[in-house]
């Protein structure tokens, strides 16, 4: 099979709003460079992309789809990310193994949500992008409205490369304004442009050439002298302005129609920069250039679990060679790893090459110790490059098997959705016994459960995460018990008298022994101690942990045939479940820190609505362009849902972190409610 040298490989991410053509796009590409011979339909679960059957049934993108193809002497590896909020972790994944981003926008819609989060994530990664305006043939379509749209968020600095023909219904080609070429019909035809879009066409043109030259100051000034600038001299320069981000070309067409296509792929080819113009850097800042006779660094950029093939990793080489059957290194893990066959990937299909060159993407399979993030290297020559940095989840939801056999398997099943996915992420909550999963939202944890069924046939089921509330005091109380048991034989005696003193918020529990002149032996003391540790597990009011208090065991007798471990434990428990009813105990609750970024109209009414959720609102702060970012304190138990919230008063366009700050008291009649709940739940139990 050819092997393709850096520079003629091309590594291109398609990103953008859900349900704005990526996969049709990506589908059109592949038929025109006649890698298939003819083109799937979204709708009818037909594509190279969307071939997993989770995405036929919801209809939309799940998974970061690998695209491999060759057209005109390059090869193109196509990245086609989910649009839907909810798998943005498949978007930082495809970003990070390309070498350019395409951000797709309708027509019709313009700039949204998506739109602004594929802006950002490919600035995270410094990124060349383009804008590929799709759908020009749908009603209410306007591309000049979309350029505008574009021009507001961003800047002048993106333009037209190309212009339709045509709007809506009408449009029938695209002109390239580079080549000054006008491609027509669903043939694509080159003709000349047509006269009455010449003038229009050459006004573009001179904008673009103008943006893409002042990057060279030497070109600016014979531009201004008015010399004729040669064609190889405009592609250098837009080429440069475009890989340094101070120009970002609109392109149009029709993915359905598979109009503007063959324009798109000469852009990505020509004007694109290709592994050998760019740079990787590793963590302790050496520079790797694409060289295919360099030591090997090799980026994990995506797992993914079949129970049949087993593990499979998709690989982005940044430099070096690597090869069928051979030994690597896991410099992050510190772990060999054998490579086995290395395959190109065009979705669900595979075929298998000996080797992988830098700046190329393919896949290995089964590989032992490797995950996501994680770089493959020589021995003799370690290199770790940057991982990926996925969001963090903003939802949870309590993981419970549907049968025996279910929660036997269940452990290792998350585990490895987790190894597929590592935006999920899996959390055992100590004080409710609940297995959370957590990700970026309802959709995201569903479909993660929907992969364990499928792939490992195991049943799981998701529901609302009990919120890990707490008990305390807030007297001092003094409580004594006596423990007495007599059944013939040996009989159980200890006497054990407790203060109980609460403690500032956050301090826990301590013990104090106070025993003087040996009325408890000392061998007892521990005894005690384990007692009341264990009856603090459940407290008096909604059988939740109790914390935050002094514990002062001052007096207490034993028998000299009767006292033991057990008696003294006994004792203890019922002095400290005594002493915490008489301590007027109270409800605790998590509190919350949430940092909530919104675009400022909505500021208002997400204060409001953080207000009604018992929230204390900290402060808001300036978040960049038309953003702010709002700090508050706020109930757990408020705001567990409070993505879909979020989502719904911002339209998609707020985002927020939130993590754990400390506890505090349950205001009076919320508390009241809780306590009812859980003993008409303790009752259910015993019946």
């Amino acid at each position: 099979m050819t092997q393709y040298a850096p520079k003629d490989i091309r590594n291109v991410a398609l990103v953008g709003h859900g349900s704005t053509g990526k996969t049709t796009l990506s589908e059109a590409l592949l038929f025109r460079a006649g890698a298939i011979a003819r083109m799937g339909r979204v709708e009818d679960g037909t594509t190279t992309s969307d071939w997993d059957p989770d995405e036929h049934r919801r209809g939309f993108s799940i998974n970061l789809s690998v695209l491999s193809f060759r057209w005109n002497g390059y090869k193109l590896n196509l990245l086609d990310t989910p649009g839907y909020p909810d798998f943005q972790g498949e978007v930082k994944c495809g970003l990070r193994a390309a070498d350019a981003a395409i951000i797709v926008v309708d027509a019709a819609s313009g700039v949204q949500v998506g739109t602004e989060f594929a802006w950002q994530y490919s600035n995270e990664r410094s990124l060349p992008r383009a804008v590929f305006v799709n759908r020009i043939d749908r009603d209410n379509a306007n591309f000049f409205s979309v350029v505008s749209q574009l021009q507001e968020h961003w800047g002048k600095k993106c333009l037209p490369l190309q212009l339709p023909v045509g709007q809506e219904h009408g449009f029938s080609g695209v002109i390239d304004l580079f080549t000054s070429t006008a491609y027509l019909g669903e043939e694509e035809r080159e003709e000349e442009i047509p006269t009455d879009l010449a003038s229009e066409a050459e006004t573009w043109r001179e904008k673009l050439i103008e943006a893409a030259i002042e990057v060279d100051d030497e070109l600016l000034g014979r531009y201004l002298e008015g010399e004729e600038l040669g064609v190889q001299e405009v592609e250098a320069a837009l080429k440069k302005a475009i890989s340094s981000g101070a120009l970002v070309p609109i392109l149009v067409g029709s993915a359905a129609k598979a109009i503007g296509i063959r324009p798109l792929l000469q852009f990505i080819c020509r004007l694109l920069p290709s592994p050998a113009d760019v740079t990787a850097t590793s963590e302790d800042g050496q520079e790797l250039k694409a060289d295919p006779s360099g030591p090997l660094a090799a980026l994990a950029f995506k797992t993914t679990a079949d129970p049949y093939v087993g593990r499979l990793t998709f690989l982005r080489i940044y430099t070096g060679t690597l090869r069928a059957d051979s030994q690597v290194w896991n410099s992050k893990r510190q772990a060999q790893e054998r490579i086995g066959p290395l395959y190109n990937i065009c979705g669900k299909n595979q075929s298998q090459t000996g080797e992988l060159v830098a700046g190329d993407i393919g896949a290995v399979a089964k590989l032992a110790e490797t995950a996501t993030g994680d770089t493959l290297c020589q021995r003799d020559h370690p290199i770790i490059l940057p991982g990926i940095l996925f969001p963090e989840p903003v939802f949870s939801a309590a993981i419970n098997p549907k049968s025996k056999a279910d929660l036997d398997k269940m452990s290792s099943a998350l585990q490895r959705i987790v190894d597929e996915d590592p935006s999920l992420r899996i959390e055992r909550v100590q004080d409710t016994g609940e297995v959370l999963l957590q990700g970026l939202g309802d959709s995201h944890v569903e479909v993660a459960l929907e992969k364990i069924r499928r792939k490992f046939n195991v049943d799981l089921e998701m529901s609302t995460p009990k919120v890990p509330y707490k008990e305390t005091i807030t007297t001092t109380a003094v409580a004594e018990y006596t423990h007495k048991k007599q059944t013939g034989g040996r009989g159980q005696y200890a006497r054990v008298a407790i203060r109980l003193e609460p403690l500032p918020r956050g301090q826990g529990f301590q013990f104090v022994d106070q025993i003087v002149g040996g009325v408890i032996p000392k061998q007892f003391i521990p005894s005690v101690e384990k007692g009341i540790v264990e009856a603090m597990q459940e407290g008096v009011l909604a059988y939740y942990p109790v914390v935050d208090l002094k514990v002062t065991l001052f007096d207490g007798k034993d028998h000299p045939v009767d006292s033991s471990d057990i008696a003294f434990k006994i004792a203890a428990a019922h002095a400290f479940r005594k002493g915490a009813q008489e301590a007027k105990p109270v409800l605790l609750e998590p509190i919350m820190h949430m940092r909530i970024t919104v675009p400022d109209a909505n500021t208002g009414d997400v204060i409001s609505d953080l207000n009604s959720k018992r929230a204390r609102v900290l402060g808001t702060n300036p978040a960049g362009p038309g953003l702010t970012t709002i700090e508050a304190l706020a109930p757990l138990a408020e705001v567990q849902r409070y993505a879909a919230d979020l989502r719904s008063l911002t339209q998609g366009r707020g985002h927020y972190s939130m993590s754990f700050h400390h506890y505090e008291e349950v205001p009076p009649h919320i508390s009241q409610r809780i306590i009812e709940q859980a003993q008409k739940e303790r009752e259910a139990q015993r019946a």
